[in-house]
């Protein structure tokens, strides 16, 4: 924390402390009381971040015009993205602080915050009022009017009567979408049972508003009657972290402890996932071994109504916030949590559970045996690496890097020689890991390089000398395999140890974050505040060993495959306030020339196969019309217009329905010293059935076990 900053804190601290004895409990309610304590610390969270960002970014910004311009845009998107709440006089009201944010930030003040807060706050309590009024009454669905549904093509509304045209249309799109599910539901019921009752059109359309209403209500219950301060500063705060760039967030501390949980895989509670209805809290999933799923039970779609500590009085959870509710349900390993159960036979039981480490397996490495029904001979390994996972709490809790090592062993025993790494949709997570498991596949040697704000640079080496896999490997990627995933798959492509495989580029993420306690920073004078938290900051870039940033560019594949977002941009390149890309000296590395003696030959070959394969023709044929859809922004609120056009759309993408869908030339079996474990567990079975039989449909894994083949042909003759 800077000086001057500290000396803010201190010298607001001390007023504080000076002035608090002239308030008495008789003089302030104890909403006016928690204002007072909001606003203080909010304060102090916001002294905190900017003196972090200051410090700590990679690429620090003067708190300046510029700034403040581009954190007050920010701001309003995030508060309002669609446009469906400010007026333009609002607008207008905000405005005298367009360029005067920095002066705020660099002065202790909170005015534009608390100001946008009661002005979206007061908008969002007449939209209520909006909309009930709209959805009282049919809508006129023969009336030729469009909707535009991208909110950077549209203006804020000039007066309320703009913004209730505005919401008349909303609500209408939205009530034109229920009737035509409940139609077509309604028709595909009766096709299949003759007791059906059919409803006529006008009374579908009442029951479509009535569930828009619900959907509705139980939306602005969450936005009026649940949002607390943390929600607000939460929003303004990441406006701020966002013109550092994208990666930069504030972490309050639930959202911080969820981060942790996805990023371990593991958490001590039930294990059942959660989310509200209708002032109830829903049961998601429940997770297979799982206590609540030992119990026998906890059901989707059950309702939790109370939930009690051990032998303690149960608490209603109707109406309550669903991480208030979560926090009552997690807790310490061997305690026992009591919930109050209501099925979706509308019984009611109290039902205790003794909470437990819940393990997510599907968050971990995991790895079967390929091969072709007729080719049965050449037997592929295939490792699916879903995140790059570590227990940021725990240094010895589990990794992917350690996972990772041990899949390959159990391959390698198993005298397989190709791999198949499936890095699709792997947004990154440790870069210790990255570097640990691009050792495993060459002796040793640089894998990734790392660059500070000041210039500092170093180089991330594998000086483990034992070569843990010596065969051929093909890396899968796509547009949303980003960071860590980026950082593996171009050191084993600088490396030539690899082939990497496909769409046009990776995501595009070449910063590196760390988390800083905020509470750390704070003295304990501010004890009663805390906690406050955690920022996620960008204080590094990383470079590929050949010098070049993956940053916006990503990881171009050796073989690119058509994918449906072919025509799409995407990734870091689409986002606001990226990193630019630049680039450093290489470092000093020895390409593994052996692996891959000839990348035209494997390039032409699968090229050739693409060309004349169907599937593929299709993903390319419904990718250009995902680019048309996406320009294509307004919709027709005329019901037959939009019948239409709905049909119209079936039709085309029936065409595509099979893909993902046929059993290709692919058989997958469980790895040796795995199939006694899932054999012994029925449900452990299940799913891991399950997930074979996904990937015998994936053309993605055919076309890479071919290339494995022309890969192994092409080494034999060299």
């Amino acid at each position: 924390m800077t000086i001057s900053n500290i000396k803010k804190l201190l010298t607001f601290g001390f007023l504080f402390l000076f002035i608090l004895p002239l308030f008495s409990q008789s003089d302030i309610d104890e909403k006016v009381q928690q204002k007072i304590f909001d606003n203080k610390k909010n304060k102090i969270l916001n002294n905190v971040i900017i003196s972090s960002l200051e410090r700590a970014h990679y690429a620090p910004k003067k708190l300046d015009d510029s700034l403040s311009f581009q954190f007050f845009h920010e701001y309003l998107k995030n508060i309002d993205r669609g446009k469906n709440f400010l007026l333009k006089e609002d607008i207008a009201n905000l405005s005298k602080f367009e360029y005067d944010l920095d002066e705020q930030l660099a002065t202790d003040r909170l005015d534009f915050f608390n100001l946008s807060v009661s002005i979206i706050d007061k908008r969002t309590r007449e939209v209520r009022n909006i909309y009930k009024d709209i959805l009282d009454h049919p809508f006129e669905y023969d009336n030729n009017e469009n909707i535009e549904m991208d909110p950077e093509k549209t203006d804020y509304a000039q007066n309320i009567t703009e913004l209730k045209e505005k919401w008349r249309k909303a609500l209408k799109y939205q009530t034109i979408s229920q009737i035509s599910t409940l139609l077509k539901n309604q028709t595909e019921a009766a096709e299949q049972s003759d007791t059906v009752t059919i409803k006529s059109f006008e009374e579908i359309e009442i029951e479509a508003r009535e569930k828009i209403l619900k959907r509705q209500d139980d939306w602005f219950h969450r936005l009026i009657d649940q949002v607390n301060n943390t929600d607000r500063i939460t929003i303004y705060e990441n406006s701020l972290a966002a013109v550092f760039d994208p990666h930069t967030n504030y972490f309050p501390p639930k959202i911080k402890e969820d981060f942790d949980i996805r990023f371990s895989g593991k958490l001590e509670g039930i294990g059942a996932t959660l989310s509200p209805k209708e002032g109830y809290i829903r049961i998601v999933e429940v997770v297979p071994g799982s206590p609540a799923w030992k119990s026998g039970k906890i059901k989707k779609e059950y309702l939790i109504m109370k939930v009690g500590q051990a032998d303690e009085d149960p608490v209603d959870v109707y109406d309550m916030r669903l991480d208030d509710a979560v926090k009552m349900i997690r807790g310490p390993k061997g305690t026992e949590v009591r919930l109050t159960i209501k099925r979706t036979d509308g019984t009611i039981e109290i039902v205790p559970i003794i909470r437990d480490i819940v393990i997510r397996e599907e968050t971990y490495a995991k790895s079967a045996i390929m091969h072709g029904t007729v080719d049965s001979n050449f037997k592929i390994g295939y490792i699916y690496l879903p995140s790059f996972y570590t227990d940021f709490n725990d240094p010895k809790g589990r990794s992917c890097g350690s996972d990772m090592k041990k899949e390959i062993g159990k391959i390698t025993e198993e005298g397989i020689n190709d791999i198949i790494i499936d890095l699709r949709n792997n947004g990154g997570g440790s870069l210790r890991d990255a570097v640990q498991i691009g050792g495993l596949f060459i002796d040793q040697g640089p894998i990734v390089q790392r660059r500070s704000s000041i210039g500092q640079q170093r180089v991330l080496n594998d000086h483990d000398a034992t070569l843990n896999f010596d065969g051929n490997i093909v890396v899968l990627v796509n547009e949303n395999s980003a960071s860590a995933s980026e950082i593996l798959a171009a050191a084993l492509q600088d490396y030539q140890r690899a082939v990497i495989v496909g769409s046009n580029s990776t995501f595009g993420k070449g910063t590196v974050q760390q988390f800083i306690d905020l509470d750390r920073l704070l003295p304990a004078k501010f004890n009663e505040y805390k906690s406050f938290g955690s920022l996620k900051i960008t204080m590094e870039k990383f470079y590929r060993i050949n010098g070049g940033a993956t940053q916006l560019e990503g990881v171009v594949p050796d073989v690119i495959l058509p994918t449906n977002y072919s025509y799409i941009d995407f990734g870091e390149k689409e986002m606001d306030f990226a990193l630019p890309w630049d680039e450093i000296p290489a470092a000093t590395y020895t390409k593994k020339t052996k692996y891959i003696p000839n990348y035209s030959y494997i390039q032409s070959k699968s090229k050739e196969r693409v060309k004349e394969d169907l599937t593929f023709k299709q993903i390319e044929e419904y990718a250009r019309w995902v680019k048309e859809e996406r320009d294509q922004t307004i919709e027709s609120l005329n019901y037959e217009e939009f019948e239409a056009h709905k049909t119209k759309r079936k039709d085309f993408l029936d065409r595509f329905e099979h893909i993902g869908k046929d059993t290709l030339d692919i058989v997958v079996v469980d790895l040796a010293k795995d199939a006694e474990t899932i054999n012994a567990d029925s449900t452990k079975r299940a799913t891991t059935n399950e997930w074979h039989d996904g990937l015998t449909k994936d053309i993605y894994l055919l076309e890479s076990i071919n290339i494995l083949k022309d890969l192994k042909a092409i080494r034999k003759e060299h």
